[in-house]
């Protein structure tokens, strides 16, 4: 009945729930990612600029990290954080674009050398504009001059992590397979942030927003990237019965 009456929004929702089409579902669900991950990202980064109840939790889970810390624990700390590093992070993008590269997967290929130098770079670009201080703590496990909202190092992780469990989600069509890639995906982007709050160099805030604007980030990349595959598959396709 509903589709008798509104047949124009009947039509439209269809077309956006479509697993076919340059601006079926997966752009829906793409959108619908991006608008929440910069949604929550701005909710992370209101609380931090006006001083509100996260900056106090901020402050609490800083101290206790550093108050319990241990030799053992902070070399295992110090490994993860610098294989996420400046250094770490590209090497481990390069392996996974070439990866890509030798399979013959073009536009995943494509997608890597988007998301992760455009996110390392809106990551950089945040830092500068929010200006925040890092902890200080009287004998600081690691120090560093640079500004420290949100976390560069989770932020990595989370383009790293989040690309290569959306291309094994692609791949795998057992939702328990699915649950289990998301879940891995999440536990190495906590691991991450979890070294760098434990080492002292950043918030907690620090690393749910450098997640938020990563993921927003990613969710772009990957919607974009889709979009023109299946445009370009469209064209093929309409050439193709056209010279038929």
């Amino acid at each position: 009945m509903s589709a008798l009456l509104f047949p124009r929004l009947h039509r439209f929702l269809a077309a956006r729930l479509s697993p076919e089409g340059e601006t079926g579902l997966h752009l829906t669900v793409g959108s619908v990612l991006i608008v929440c991950a910069a949604w929550l990202f701005g909710g992370i980064a209101e609380e931090v600029v006006n001083h509100e109840a996260l900056t106090v939790l901020d402050v609490t889970i800083a101290h206790w990290f550093h108050a319990n810390a241990s030799h053992p624990m902070t070399q295992v700390m110090l490994f993860i954080t610098h294989i996420h590093g400046m250094a770490g992070a590209p090497i481990l993008g390069l392996m996974l674009a070439a990866w890509f590269y030798l399979s013959h997967q073009r536009y995943w290929l494509i997608t890597t050398l988007v998301a992760l130098p455009g996110g390392m770079l809106l990551n950089v670009l945040l830092k500068y504009v929010f200006q925040r201080a890092r902890p200080s703590f009287d004998n600081p496990l690691l120090t560093l001059s640079t500004y420290s909202f949100p976390s560069g190092h989770t932020a990595n992780a989370a383009l790293l992590y989040g690309l290569l469990a959306c291309w094994l989600w692609v791949h795998h069509r057992s939702w328990r397979a699915r649950g289990l890639i998301a879940a891995c995906a999440c536990l190495m982007v906590g691991v991450v942030g979890t070294s760098r709050m434990y080492l002292g160099v950043h918030y907690l805030s620090d690393v749910l927003a450098a997640t938020a604007s990563a993921s927003a980030w990613l969710a772009v990349s990957i919607t974009a990237i889709s979009t023109l595959r299946r445009r370009r598959q469209g064209r093929g396709r309409g050439r193709g019965s056209v010279r038929q």
